[in-house]
């Protein structure tokens, strides 16, 4: 059998083309620091703010650099770690949640800045049994800023994969 050089080169480029492929499905891994855009510091996000002695609870001022966004990661297929605040759930699961960077954010403490949460809706339910593990989240990040009762949340994510985060 003879080949033309015709079918070795599209051959060729057809098996280059390959590694890349793979990358397209590959998320970025993203930790809390990155949904900070650059150049602007987290002490730059908190004022000083003032402690509520009755609750025993500091309640922090937020500026305007709270609501900043990184704009490389709206659009961007991602993969992040954080703790479940459930929204929407039922005896089959949590199907939204705000996912916050620590335990306790939002209900015990007063709320991260908006640009420190990201609001996550997912087909498939999180079991109510592992609410207070660590989880894995990947999906598509999008700029989304809204208000809850709970907080002012700057990011979304349609979850398509959540899993317990191991160390």
């Amino acid at each position: 059998m003879e080949l033309s050089r015709r079918h070795l080169l599209t051959t060729a480029l057809g098996f280059a083309a390959l590694p890349n492929a793979g990358l397209a499905n590959t998320p970025k891994l993203v930790g809390w620091d990155d949904l900070i855009p650059p150049g602007v510091p987290y002490s730059e996000i908190i004022g000083e703010g003032e402690i509520d002695m009755v609750r025993d609870t500091w309640l922090p001022e937020f500026d305007e650099n709270a609501t900043k966004l990184n704009p490389v990661l709206d659009g961007a297929y991602i993969k992040m770690p954080g703790y479940v605040l459930p929204i929407d759930m039922s005896t089959a699961g949590v199907t939204s949640f705000i996912m916050v960077p620590y335990v306790g954010a939002c209900v015990h403490v007063p709320p991260p800045p908006a640009n420190q949460l990201v609001f996550v809706d997912s087909e498939k339910p999180w079991p109510i049994d592992q609410l207070w593990d660590p989880v894995w989240v990947t999906g598509i990040m999008k700029h989304e800023l809204q208000s809850t009762t709970l907080a002012h949340i700057g990011y979304a994510m349609t979850a398509e994969k959540i899993e317990v985060y191991e160390w």
